[in-house]
């Protein structure tokens, strides 16, 4: 019977803004990580396949390859070891649209956390990280390095950025992509309000340099629930029209075409051969993280998680 953890010592997001000095918020996230009742090792993080060999007795059923399994009627295993000079690059979507918040964190400031705490996990495994800040356009590129300057530098340029509208997503990653100069591990924390086909152009050129490519969708509870009451104005953060009604009429309309939107956005990172996760910005820093850290590992392991 697995442990159960209660979420009373996960550090919400409001208490992170508190403490101020981003190398602390990512720190304190960090420590606490927990993946079921273990400590989270990375694996699946910056690992990679490297070969088979023929199944021993004692070795773990989740690492048996189920393909070559199919085509041989034997069992092998697959083993895997770290990548030498592991390069992450953390791309953080400043756009206009971002600096909305239901309550006191926008997801902006919550992307900040999330990416300070990535770069630390990365940096504590004696990897390099860089980052990427974009809203219409790539407002910076940091190489990466193993330095663990990059979070204050991560802190820095967010709070100097001047957030514009973002009419598309696919020009900044095509950009971003053209001053990467290694293989890495991408992450990119976006709240993705574009085209579905235009994101995924963008997607697909990163995927197509050889890059492995993790989407982190990054909504605000009210985005996902649309729990609004009485007679709104609602503001366009992209250059749309404000608009002022009353909630419960567009509820069931506003529900539908987001839901139909991720089902897209969903597929197509399938199909980009990208890995998606929703970050809902009410839930705590860690929690997030652990579940996102399991999901990787699982996928990593799973017989039909092959990747190209």
């Amino acid at each position: 019977m697995s442990e159960h953890l209660p979420e009373t010592n996960y550090l919400d997001p409001e208490v992170l803004q508190k403490l101020g000095d981003l190398e602390l918020v990512a720190r304190e996230v960090v420590e606490g990580l927990r993946v079921g009742s273990h400590r989270s090792s990375l694996r699946g993080f910056s690992t990679e396949f490297a070969h088979h060999r023929q199944y021993a007795p004692g070795d773990a059923l989740r690492d048996l390859d189920w393909r070559v399994f199919g085509r041989t009627d034997r069992y092998y295993t697959k083993l895997y070891e770290a990548e030498t000079s592991f390069d992450c690059t953390i791309l953080i979507d400043a756009s206009a649209s971002m600096n909305y918040a239901s309550g006191k964190v926008s997801k902006l400031e919550y992307a900040k956390f999330l990416a300070a705490s990535l770069a630390y996990l990365v940096l504590k495994q004696r990897d390099s990280v860089g980052l990427s800040v974009f809203d219409s356009e790539v407002r910076a590129y940091l190489p990466p390095r193993s330095a663990m300057g990059i979070i204050l530098e991560i802190d820095r340029l967010l709070r100097e950025v001047k957030s514009v509208p973002r009419t598309t997503i696919a020009k900044q990653l095509h950009d971003i992509a053209l001053m990467m100069k290694r293989r890495s591990f991408v992450i990119l924390i976006s709240d993705l309000f574009s085209d579905v086909d235009d994101i995924r152009a963008g997607l697909d050129h990163l995927r197509y340099d050889g890059h492995n490519v993790v989407v982190l969708h990054t909504l605000d509870p009210y985005e996902i629930e649309f729990p609004f009451n009485g007679t709104w104005l609602f503001e366009g953060l992209e250059g749309e029209e404000s608009l002022t009604t009353q909630p419960e009429r567009i509820r069931d309309d506003y529900l539908a075409s987001f839901g139909k939107y991720l089902k897209d956005l969903k597929a197509g990172c399938v199909a980009s051969h990208v890995d998606y996760a929703m970050v809902d910005t009410s839930r705590p820093l860690d929690a997030l993280l652990s579940e996102f850290l399991h999901q990787r590992a699982t996928t990593l392991h799973a017989p039909s998680a092959a990747r190209p």
